[in-house]
């Protein structure tokens, strides 16, 4: 794969420095030095030791990055929203993992990806998971299709301006919930368990901003937006909040609904594309057992 800069400066600079300015990392320049890939100037191979002078091109072409042996392929189909030289986006059925795990090794997002790479006959073949969710959460996964584009989401999300927004169903003491509110309480680990989170102060900071939708006596339908990924962080702050999601038996949902998983569905993302820095906006609809909900409430 092959990206093209242009030197504007007016002083000279060394090829390193310039491209650290544009996001290529130590990391990113030793694989292009030491697995196959070149740095061009002007197309004549350079090293990073090179002064630049203005109007110089720099080129960098990264290595191939063929496939993760380990992670086996699944050829069920996905369901694909976007899709370029740079990202992946799908929308995930509940009831699937994102990655393997002890208990998922095998038939998870990243393995039905692995797959459909494979189908397509692509250079590049490591799955890059951008955005995870919870097995039984559907809705909207970024994936990055090579390891530069990965990076450069990343710094997006550190950034906090990759905005992720969910749906809910949540039961509980609906009358309480706001128009407009905010939950800021830390998470940390649920010590009776390997997998339960629960709001305790000696956790990570965790802030969810919610409005809400609609709602009846006992259900209502949320709109929420992460401004932090902490595990579980929307299951938890609703339900230590007393709004558990519908069909969240972990965290004390209702369980007498026709849904036996959590009612989440990431619905919205909304980021810049990481090269062409396009205002990127994709949504996807609630699914057919949230939707079978959300009509009966008045």
């Amino acid at each position: 794969m092959k990206f093209s800069y242009q030197y504007e400066k007016e002083e000279t600079q060394q090829v390193k420095f310039f491209l650290a300015e544009q996001g290529i990392s130590r990391r990113l320049l030793a694989k292009i030095k030491f697995q196959g890939g070149q740095i061009l100037v002007n197309q004549e191979e350079k090293n990073v030791l090179y002064f630049l002078n203005a109007g110089d091109v720099v080129t960098i072409i990264i290595p191939d990055e063929g496939e993760h042996e380990t992670l086996v392929a699944d050829h069920t189909p996905i369901d694909i929203v976007f899709e370029d030289d740079h990202l992946l986006i799908v929308n995930k059925p509940t009831g699937i993992s994102s990655i393997p795990a002890q208990y998922h090794p095998n038939q998870t997002m990243a393995n039905r990806v692995k797959a459909y790479y494979q189908r397509q006959g692509y250079v590049n073949q490591v799955v890059h998971v951008v955005t995870r969710l919870d097995r039984d959460t559907s809705g909207l996964m970024v994936f990055a299709k090579h390891g530069f584009a990965h990076a450069k989401l990343d710094e997006q999300l550190r950034a906090r301006t990759f905005a992720k927004k969910y749906q809910a169903l949540v039961s509980g003491a609906v009358e309480s919930l706001q128009a407009h509110g905010w939950m800021r309480q830390a998470i940390g680990r649920d010590l009776t368990s390997i997998i339960k989170r629960q709001v305790v102060e000696t956790g990570r900071e965790a802030e969810t901003e919610y409005w809400l939708v609609k709602k009846n006596e006992t259900i209502a339908l949320v709109d929420i937006q992460l401004h932090t990924g902490r595990t579980h962080q929307i299951r938890v702050h609703f339900s230590a909040n007393g709004w558990p999601l519908v069909g969240d038996d972990m965290y004390e949902g209702r369980m007498d609904l026709s849904i036996q998983r959590q009612a989440l569905h990431c619905y919205d993302v909304q980021f810049r594309h990481p090269f062409t820095q396009e205002a990127l906006h994709f949504q996807q609809p609630l699914p057919e057992d949230m939707e079978a909900i959300v009509s009966i409430i008045d």
